[in-house]
C-alpha cells in the first residue's frame, strides 16, 4: 500500500477546487473545456 504524502493531499485539493469551479454556471465554454482538460491531467497524474 502506497503512503499517503502532503502531495497526494495538495493534488486531491486541487482537484476538488477545479470540480468546484466547473460547476459554475457562469464559465463560458472555453474556460470550461480548460478546466476539464486541467482536470483530466490531474486525474492521470493521480492515477485515477
Amino acid at each position: 500500500m502506497k503512503q499517503y504524502t502532503c502531495t497526494d493531499y495538495r493534488q486531491e485539493m486541487i482537484l476538488l477546487s477545479l470540480q468546484r469551479r466547473l460547476a459554475d454556471p457562469t464559465l463560458d465554454e472555453h474556460e470550461k473545456q480548460h478546466l476539464q482538460e486541467q482536470i483530466r491531467k490531474l486525474e492521470a497524474d493521480m492515477g485515477m
